[in-house]
């Protein structure tokens, strides 16, 4: 059963576009981080008047996937809808929204040790669980691990980037986490460009940063991919909070700041 109204929306490529400047005028935090391919079957099924259940089903799985909250995919839909002239969107299609950014969030939990294909490195999901065992390892040793660790954080994005050239991106930046930090400490992607180290507050951090700016810059331009590459490249510190939930929190903002 078709979801569309008798009106139909506009016919054409041109809606995905409408629905992303629509979106990004509005509600969307990352300019960077919206098209996902899983935006493209919803908008032939609108455009043809077809059932959307589907389509809007593994949109929202894709929204949750990276960490998009629940609100801002229902409003990236409502702006889907609004492109296209047909008023609020279905309530079955909300739902349907709803229930696969539901099955994301279920399916981190379960999937958290899978690696990031772009960069090599781990999910945000996995990150989230070194956390977890370094904040139980401090409370064992009555030593927090705000006294002990810090977040080093890089971001790297720069507006619209295709799939390809984002993955290039991506492995560079991952590529030159793992030259400057080696393999023992804990790192991850975060999604939207940003990545994230857990390192020892001992390390000669400052220096680290620099080294990781620098690695970062040769490695984007090696693949020439510096064009789409934030300039100067962001990578900074910061203590951990207090709680492992607090620290939660503050990664997902983190992958959520507007670019």
């Amino acid at each position: 059963m078709s979801t569309a109204t008798d009106a139909g929306p506009p016919s054409g490529g041109g809606l995905r576009e409408r629905w992303r400047a629509t979106s990004l005028d509005s509600i969307w935090l990352r300019p960077s981080d919206w098209y996902h391919p899983a935006v493209d079957p919803l908008v032939s099924a609108l455009v043809a008047r077809a059932d959307t259940l589907e389509a809007a089903e593994e949109l929202g799985r894709a929204r949750g996937d990276v960490g998009v909250g629940i609100g801002e995919a229902l409003d990236d839909l409502a702006c889907l809808y609004r492109a296209a002239e047909l008023g609020p969107p279905p309530l079955e299609v909300v739902r349907a929204v709803a229930e696969g950014w539901a099955d994301a969030q279920a399916g981190a939990a379960v999937n958290g040790s899978a690696m990031d294909p772009e960069t090599g490195l781990p999910t945000h999901q996995y990150f989230v669980v070194r956390l977890a065992e370094t904040y139980a390892e401090g409370e064992r040793l009555s030593l927090p691990p705000a006294r002990t660790h810090e977040l080093v954080l890089v971001d790297v994005a720069a507006g619209i980037v295709s799939p390809y050239l984002r993955a290039a991106r991506s492995a560079a930046v991952g590529a030159g986490l793992r030259e400057t930090f080696g393999a023992a400490q804990p790192m991850a992607s975060l999604g939207g460009g940003v990545f994230v180290v857990l390192a020892h507050s001992d390390l000669d951090l400052t220096g680290r940063v620099d080294t990781l700016q620098e690695a970062i810059v040769r490695r984007c331009a090696r693949l020439e991919v510096g064009a789409v590459t934030r300039r100067p490249v962001r990578v900074w510190t910061e203590h951990l909070p207090a709680s492992h939930e607090q620290a939660v929190h503050r990664l997902r903002r983190l992958a959520r700041l507007p670019g």
